[in-house]
């Protein structure tokens, strides 16, 4: 179902609108796993959030019936898929909120088509519009008075804030080539489910190795609230979202999917600025429109993916 109409499917619109809430919300929750008192290294919290992911994933498949036999093929596959998605991009994710607001961080992964469309022009062949280029740069305008904004309004130095976005810019660059391996035609040669509980299982595997070469031995925080965020974070916001998100993909396509995330940092910043204080001067509310202005020309310009 490729028209637009189908957004307006409940079968769709509602895995849509979860799948949006949900991930509006993981950026605060994220800033509460690495703020508490008794702070966890970012890397040993990723590890703990995908292990549970992992362990739930793995259930999942085989309760639907989808083999976990993926052969040499699926794993030489799922390794980078698990290495850029669950990873890589989550590590600078988490370290990123070490430094600045988690509705900063969620508008800048808003620019995740950008890199996406880039990458499939070059691996995918996949034609760039005028009308993409154009919205990207009023996008990347947005985003840069944002940027402005966070120097003025942070008590932090600008090398902070500059480490927060750099954090950010290479989450957002990690979660895009994944995206473009999940573009390709040979995704669809083995079930889903499976794939990604692979993926989660090798990308467990990583984060341990880098937690434990970035901060030692295992660390965990004894408050009930940590554990209840990884597991909000690991059942609800992976293993649940993944898969849903992925539906809504087959269903519309990966270009109408990704209108959630011109919803989702406009969520993610009143979630802020409840939970965090975050205040909207007139420099960050024009800055935010026109990242979502330009997100919206953009995606509206953008060409049905080739795959290949």
């Amino acid at each position: 179902m490729s028209d637009a109409r189908g957004l307006r499917d409940p079968k769709v619109l509602i895995p849509f609108l979860l799948i949006t809430l949900i991930w509006s919300s993981t950026w605060i929750v994220i800033k509460d796993q690495i703020g508490g008192p008794f702070p966890v290294p970012a890397s040993w919290s990723v590890t703990y959030r995908f292990a549970i992911a992992a362990v739930a994933m793995l259930v999942y498949a085989a309760a639907v019936g989808a083999s976990l036999r993926i052969g040499r093929a699926g794993h030489l596959l799922a390794v980078p898929l698990g290495l850029l998605q669950f990873s890589l991009n989550f590590n600078f994710v988490y370290a990123a909120e070490h430094h600045v607001t988690s509705g900063l961080v969620a508008t800048v992964f808003a620019l995740l088509m950008v890199p996406n469309s880039v990458l499939a022009w070059l691996f995918l062949k996949q034609r760039l519009t005028i009308g993409f280029v154009g919205g990207s740069a009023l996008a990347a305008t947005g985003v840069a008075l944002l940027f402005v904004q966070e120097l003025r309004a942070s008590p932090l130095p600008p090398r902070e804030i500059g480490l927060g976005i750099g954090f950010s810019l290479l989450g957002v660059l990690s979660a895009s080539a994944a995206n473009v391996i999940q573009a390709t035609r040979r995704v669809t040669a083995w079930p889903m489910a499976s794939l990604v509980a692979w993926a989660m299982v090798y990308a467990c595997v990583a984060n341990a190795l880098i937690a434990w070469l970035l901060s030692g031995a295992p660390v965990a925080d004894s408050r009930p609230g940590y554990w209840l965020g990884l597991l909000y974070l690991g059942l609800v916001a992976s293993a649940l979202a993944f898969p849903l998100y992925f539906a809504v993909v087959r269903a519309v396509g990966p270009g109408r999917a990704a209108y959630s995330s011109l919803l989702i940092p406009i969520l993610a910043m009143a979630i802020s600025t409840v939970a965090e204080g975050y205040r909207w001067s007139a420099l960050a509310v024009a800055g935010g429109i026109l990242a979502l202005a330009g997100m919206a020309i953009a995606l509206r310009a953008r060409q049905a993916p080739t795959r290949t």
